[in-house]
């Protein structure tokens, strides 16, 4: 659910604009979109669209989709050092056609593909939250994505299977004072979510994405910052979508929640906010008991009481403190962020950032760690 192509529109579009007027040279034949027709989010002609549940193939399904206007390889973890010190990270590559159809061109440079990738590292010892951003056309190698081997990159951050192996994965991304070098091995089989991976995001057909997730996937390598490296290990959240939709009018944004706990089991459930504040009716999930059973979440399974805010000093006021409670699962959490300003700003403002999770499950006490994201609580430019 977590990246809906109306909030990824003023990014990617931006991305786009930018690299079709910059220095490289753009060819007098390759697409130059205008900006209305690429942040219109209903101009579907030419793409594919989720429509009804289809097959899932593993690894092909690991790389990219072309057909579709928009796509996303998402990594959130926690990460611990041998001395104990916590980390967050988010490591996501998104992947945004410009247009529906190949550019035919004798220059290297043409391409309707756009990569755009976020870094985030929170450093709860510090007390510090750092974000990174960078953008390239699909060209001349800058950026891509392939199946097999299966790769993802941009510029110098990428996700690629290792040795030639299905797993396990490489995550390698760096920027001003953060280097991230982690290897990943799935502990579980993707999740569907939705409809057998079919994620509804309003009633109108086609606006829904395929989506499934690896809850957790050990994790170790190494985090550098300010010129110290740390050994790590945890666990990470993946997320992958794919689609060519918007979101559905009447909504204001939305919240994520991948929690990670001490049982084994693993909720994710996102909450689709109307612009009234009530949770809207395709909001959705599910919880992956300790024994492999999956139970899918409807709009009204999970209860969320707010129990706390945190007012942005650059405006907008988010959630900060939650109580999850899943009555048919008979599980009660809740919910603190390990900061209260893991704010990223990279053309528009959304909160995403590690937290730390206790409560009760089947009567037993749990505890967790995960991640949450909040869209559409900054104001508007």
């Amino acid at each position: 659910m977590r990246r809906l192509l109306a909030w990824l529109l003023p990014i990617l579009a931006a991305a786009a604009l930018a690299m079709a007027f910059s220095g490289h040279g753009t060819p007098e034949n390759s697409a130059s979109p205008d900006l209305q027709s690429v942040l219109d989010g209903g101009n579907a002609a030419g793409y594919a669209r989720a429509m009804r549940p289809r097959a899932f193939h593993f690894p092909h399904d690991f790389g990219p989709h072309r057909s579709y206007r928009t796509e996303w390889w998402y990594f959130t973890g926690n990460l611990h050092s041998r001395q104990g010190r916590r980390f967050g990270y988010e490591l996501t590559i998104f992947r945004f056609s410009i247009a529906p159809h190949p550019v035919h061109s004798a220059s290297r440079w043409s391409t309707n593909q756009v990569y755009v990738a976020h870094l985030a590292v929170t450093d709860p010892a510090r007390s510090r939250f750092r974000f990174f951003s960078q953008a390239a056309r699909g060209a001349v190698g800058l950026a891509g994505s392939q199946a097999r081997p299966f790769r993802v990159w941009v510029n110098n951050w990428s996700i690629r299977s290792a040795g030639g192996s299905e797993w396990p994965w490489l995550l390698r991304a760096s920027a001003k004072g953060v280097r991230l070098h982690l290897q990943l091995v799935p502990l579980l089989a993707p999740v569907l979510q939705g409809d057998d991976g079919l994620s509804r995001k309003g009633p109108a057909p086609g606006n829904a994405s395929y989506y499934y997730s690896i809850p957790r996937l050990k994790t170790r390598g190494t985090l550098s910052v300010d010129g110290r490296s740390f050994p790590v290990s945890g666990l990470t959240w993946m997320d992958r979508e794919w689609s060519t939709s918007a979101l559905p009018s009447g909504v204001a944004g939305w919240d994520w929640f991948g929690l990670q706990l001490s049982d084994g089991s693993d909720l994710m459930f996102y909450r689709l906010r109307t612009d009234s504040g009530t949770t809207g009716s395709f909001s959705q999930g599910s919880l992956v008991e300790p024994d492999g059973t999956v139970l899918r979440l409807a709009a009204d399974d999970l209860r969320i009481q707010v129990l706390a805010h945190w007012h942005s000093p650059h405006g907008g006021t988010y959630p900060a403190r939650w109580k999850l409670i899943f009555a048919r699962a008979h599980l009660a959490l809740e919910v603190t962020p390990v900061l209260a300003d893991q704010e990223l700003d990279v053309g528009v403002r959304y909160w995403e950032g590690a937290v730390n999770v206790q409560g009760v499950h089947d009567g037993h006490p749990v505890r967790g760690e995960g991640y949450v994201e909040l869209t559409g609580y900054a104001p508007s430019r």
